[in-house]
């Protein structure tokens, strides 16, 4: 199908992009990777009466450790993550995530911050972030405001972004030595959506029990979930089979699936508590190095 018609428009700055999101109220929408929302245009299942393409915004893409956190710019692609000697040498979980979203050719267009923005409990990043404990940051007419990321999806396909407001920013509290983190995915085939997938950041203390955990839960629920039982189960133990096996099944009693053409939920549920025992398991192989 074809979109149907829609006035284009390239702002050359931020608060340029955010006046015209102003200036065009709800039916404006910003454009970043647009790999989720112009097939969703083409579907008609999406239609902005005015585009505003933030990609040639300078200043937007980048990846760093500053004042104790990780950043990373809202147009940051999912190939500059991959590629990255920072992801790649101290944030495996960040490695795992990018490495399976769609297919390189995707991945090159994608943006992290729209991946987190489109709000989909299908994409892998939210799930991810959870587990990481970060920060949104969204910019609008009235300045910078930083969301809890436990605080950023409110349901379906929503976020806590107000319209008028561009996520400009990821930051993620640095890890502490002796930390680790592990994706673990199962999909129908190569570059599809998650029929289930867990996100695993943990920090391990001297004796080698937890002492920090995250637990996020991608595409078993209207938004994605955090596993917070399943992390209390873990905090000050050690990871031994039995803790690991409460902490899976509190992960599984969190998921929320439904039925569809991935399978139906009992088999998702299954899947969400052996993913969490593969993840925790790696995770904390990662934290132990």
């Amino acid at each position: 199908m074809i979109p149907p018609a829609f006035e284009y428009l390239r702002p050359k700055t931020l608060p340029e992009a955010v006046g015209l999101l102003q200036q065009h109220g709800e039916d404006a929408k910003i454009l970043s990777g647009g790999q989720s929302l112009i097939p969703m245009m083409k579907l008609r299942l999406a239609r902005p009466s005015h585009l505003i393409d933030i990609n040639r915004i300078a200043g937007l893409s980048y990846i760093r450790e500053d004042g104790g956190f990780l950043k990373i710019g809202g147009l940051t692609r999912e190939a500059e993550l991959e590629a990255s000697e920072l992801i790649r040498t101290k944030y495996p979980l960040l490695l795992d995530t990018a490495r399976v979203i769609a297919d390189p050719q995707v991945r090159n267009l994608a943006t992290v911050g729209g991946n987190l923005a489109h709000g989909d409990p299908a994409n892998d990043h939210p799930a991810t972030m959870l587990a990481l404990g970060a920060q949104i940051v969204a910019t609008g007419a009235k300045g910078e405001r930083v969301i809890a990321i436990d605080d950023f999806f409110v349901s379906l396909f929503t976020t806590s972004l107000d319209h008028g407001e561009i996520l400009t920013e990821i930051r993620i509290p640095i890890p502490p030595a002796k930390s680790g983190g592990a994706y673990f995915k199962l999909e129908r085939k190569v570059g599809d959506f998650a029929t289930a997938a867990v996100a695993v950041q943990l920090t391990l203390d001297g004796p080698g029990a937890v002492q920090k955990v995250g637990i996020g839960l991608t595409n078993v629920g209207g938004t994605p979930i955090r596993a917070k039982r399943a992390e209390e189960a873990l905090r000050g133990k050690k990871l031994d089979a039995a803790t690991i096996g409460a902490a899976a099944q509190a992960a599984a009693d969190a998921a929320q699936p439904s039925s569809d053409l991935r399978g139906p939920a009992a088999y998702k549920t299954g899947l969400i508590k052996e993913l969490t025992k593969r993840a925790l398991a790696r995770a904390a192989e990662r934290a132990g190095k």
